[in-house]
Formats: structure tokens, C-alpha cells, sequence
């Protein structure tokens, strides 16, 4: 078990109870899952790409990646619906935990000219979507390896009903935000 989801689960969950009023303990808010999204759009005319976005996507997640394909055809990027065109990894359980633990301890600290996450990172919903500009923040990206500089979304789903109550879970998580 990860030190995070025991600190959530002897510490964070009754704190929470306690501070947003809930008398049953299924309704504390807990992140549910994460989300790692990397769009190619050069996948299009290079089909190598995907290959080398799919290996990286599964160094920093620990978990194989899946091509995600175009829902429908878009004549301007010359996208056809089918085509192969970003990666993705839906990280539960464990692994979720022990990436969202290098996430807070690891990659956060390592952003360039890092102030705090903006607190419009949170949606109406209590889910944190974070944009990162390059892959090589993390640990496992070897700098030489890298063809070429991507950005890959991350989203962490939670249960919480409301932006309050996702803001409150990530500030005991850990998560450091704008003052």
C-alpha cells in the first residue's frame, strides 16, 4: 500500500468527515481515478510517432497505454474518422495512488517557475485537470531518448459533488495551490 492512500485512509478521511459535515463515510470525497491523455497530431503523417508516445506514456505510468482513434472526420487537420491520433492510460487502484504520490513529490516541484496549481484547475465537479508542456519532468523520460517535446494532459477524477469539496480533498492530499 502506498504511504499516501494510508495517510488518506487513517488521516484524511476523518479530517474531511469532520470539516465538510458528513455523517456517512461513502460520501467523504476520494479520488477515483487518473487520467493521462497525450494528442499526436503528426500521427497522421507519421505513423512512427505513436509507437514512441505510447512507450513514453507507459515509463511514467507504469501501465500500457491504449491509441485512442478520431471520432469523426475533421477535413481541415486531414483527419479521417478511424484514424489513429493520441494516447491514453487510465491509471486505478495502486497505480494510481503511486503516481499521484510522484505527481505531488516529484514532477509538481520539478515545473519551471512553479507558484502554486491555479485553483481553476479544479472543475465545477471537484476534478483536477493539470496541463503539462513537456514529458521529460518526469523521472523515468531520459532527455536523450526524447525525439521531440509533447505535452500530455492530466486529469484526477474524484466522487466529490463540487469544486469546494475537490479543492478541500487535494489541499489534504497535498496538492500545493496558489495563495
Amino acid at each position: 500500500m502506498s504511504d499516501l492512500k494510508k495517510h488518506y485512509e487513517e488521516e484524511i478521511k476523518k479530517k474531511l468527515m469532520s470539516e465538510l459535515n458528513l455523517k456517512n463515510p461513502m460520501a467523504v470525497p476520494r479520488v477515483e481515478k487518473i487520467v493521462i491523455n497525450v494528442g499526436a497530431g503528426e500521427a497522421v503523417t507519421n505513423k512512427g510517432v505513436l509507437e514512441k508516445i505510447q512507450e513514453q506514456v507507459g515509463w511514467i505510468a507504469a501501465q500500457k497505454p491504449v491509441i485512442t482513434k478520431a471520432r469523426s472526420s475533421v477535413s481541415a487537420f486531414k483527419i479521417r474518422k478511424g484514424y489513429p491520433i493520441g494516447v491514453k492510460v487510465t491509471l486505478r487502484g495502486k497505480n494510481m495512488y503511486f503516481f499521484l504520490e510522484k505527481l505531488i513529490n516529484i514532477v509538481i516541484p520539478r515545473f519551471r517557475d512553479f507558484r502554486g496549481i491555479s485553483e481553476t484547475n479544479i472543475d465545477t465537479y471537484g476534478n483536477l485537470n493539470l496541463g503539462l508542456n513537456e514529458q521529460t519532468i518526469f523521472p523515468e523520460i531520459e532527455y536523450d531518448k526524447v525525439d521531440k517535446m509533447r505535452g500530455l494532459q492530466i486529469t484526477v477524477v474524484t466522487n466529490a459533488k463540487d469544486h469546494a469539496k475537490g479543492k478541500k480533498l487535494f489541499q489534504e492530499l497535498g496538492i500545493p495551490f496558489k495563495a
